[in-house]
């Protein structure tokens, strides 16, 4: 009997014939394809990143988890792989973006601010309304989807993923995937 776990094996039991692309992959890594299939699932990324917001993900695979707090693009976890799994840190970490759900305290008429609070790049701004509480909107070319604000939001109504967040001036996000 081997040592060693087939979770592709696994997989098949539980109707899925492969690992799926998770909301949030780790700051320069190749396309989910190409991560799994070389990925080794040593954890020493994870060990790497000073924020320790790596987690073990499905399969085994290392995920990036905002709920822990937010990435600070340090690339210990590039550094840290012994394996051909990133790109250039020269190049943009990921094209991932903050998003606000409906659920959003803001929507409901209470006045919070946290999430733009906690934006360094200044992507999360409340646009005033007269005779309403403000509503925030995420600006997608200043936000570099750090996740700082996540794990700020006190009813979990931010998202960040491949998504682009644009937003009207009634504070309701309308969503769209974003082609690469």
């Amino acid at each position: 009997m081997p040592d060693e776990i087939d979770l592709a094996r696994r997989g098949l039991f539980r109707g899925r014939l492969r690992t799926a692309e998770p909301p949030v992959q780790l700051p320069w890594s190749v396309n989910w394809s190409a991560f799994v299939a070389d990925c080794t699932r040593c954890g020493d990324c994870l060990a790497a990143c000073p924020e320790q917001i790596l987690v073990i993900g499905e399969g085994g695979f290392p995920v990036v988890d905002f709920q822990r707090g937010e990435c600070t693009f340090c690339a210990e976890c590039v550094s840290a792989c012994k394996v051909p799994l990133f790109r250039p840190t020269s190049e943009s970490p990921w094209h991932y973006k903050a998003h606000i759900e409906a659920n959003c305290l803001a929507n409901g008429q209470v006045f919070c601010q946290r999430c733009q609070d906690s934006c360094e790049p200044n992507a999360i701004r409340f646009i005033p309304v007269l005779g309403r509480v403000p509503t925030p909107t995420v600006e997608p070319d200043r936000c570099n989807g750090c996740g700082a604000c996540v794990r700020d939001c006190p009813v979990g109504s931010i998202k960040v993923d491949g998504r682009v967040a644009t937003s009207d001036c009634a504070g309701q996000p309308t969503l769209k995937q974003e082609s690469e």
